[in-house]
């Protein structure tokens, strides 16, 4: 006991499991959620637009548009968001089949799980849909740098954020892969307790959820009042009926403007 006074045990406070590839998979967890949020944005949007006549679909060597159908942004943006709704749940419930039936990856608390599945996907979903809605075809850039290329650097999964340099110190206090990933390591290794980074999660995404669609539907309101549609509408019909061109005098090009005072 002189010589050899003091036995040293180490021990994990919390143990993982063999399936958890080593307290990464909640990081990997969390960035399928998040480029499925993404994915699903962009499918919604180009299948609204190829229903509302925007963009024509091809077929292998077939090319087939419908109709231009005339509705304003905020509609447009209405039954996308509706679509991404639905769309997450069928995404996140086939995520956690996947990685926990499929994959055997180590999980608890399974409802929870899965509730917390299908609102990432939401949220991140309705964001990108907001952002191709105020910025149109440059949205799907917009989201990939706010998602991906400024999100994984700054999640803390990988390298902790103390050995992370300010910039993306201060990218972690909103960026959400952070936030995603705190909340699925308390429910994958903390018992789903709120303090081990679940309530900021939940609190992180609601207010994400507020801020886009408060976006979303602000910059589409402020389109369709100035008139700034997606395609010019026809021209509106009159009193007396639909309006049409006056009838040229016989032997005049209808090209050519009518002489004064006739």
């Amino acid at each position: 006991m002189l010589a050899d006074p003091v036995a040293v045990e180490v021990a994990d406070g919390h143990p993982l499991g063999g399936r958890s590839a080593m307290g990464l998979s909640a990081f990997y967890y969390a960035l399928v959620l998040l480029v499925c949020g993404m994915l699903g944005a962009n499918v919604i949007h180009s299948q609204v637009d190829n229903a509302l006549g925007y963009l024509h679909t091809d077929f292998g060597p077939f090319r087939r548009r419908t109709p231009v159908r005339h509705t304003s942004r905020v509609r447009t943006l209405g039954i996308s968001t509706a679509l991404m709704l639905g769309l997450s749940v069928v995404m996140g419930s086939l995520v956690e089949a996947t990685t926990v039936g499929l994959l055997d990856m180590d999980a608890s608390h399974l409802g929870l799980l899965w509730l917390y599945s299908v609102g990432t996907i939401a949220v991140v979903g309705v964001s990108g849909l907001a952002l191709l809605a105020a910025f149109g075809t440059p949205g799907m850039l917009v989201s990939t740098i706010v998602f991906i290329a400024m999100a994984v650097p700054s999640s803390g999964a990988t390298v902790p954020l103390e050995a992370l340099p300010g910039f993306f110190r201060t990218l972690s206090e909103f960026e959400p892969l952070r936030q995603l990933t705190g909340g699925l390591r308390s429910l994958l290794y903390f018992d789903a307790q709120a303090e081990a980074g679940l309530a900021r999660a939940w609190a992180s995404m609601g207010l994400a959820l507020a801020g886009a669609l408060a976006f979303g539907f602000g910059a589409t309101r402020l389109y369709d009042r100035r008139g700034l549609h997606r395609i010019p509408q026809p021209a509106e019909d009159g009193p007396d009926g639909p309006r049409t061109p006056a009838a040229a005098p016989a032997g005049q090009d209808p090209a050519t403007p009518a002489p004064a005072g006739v």
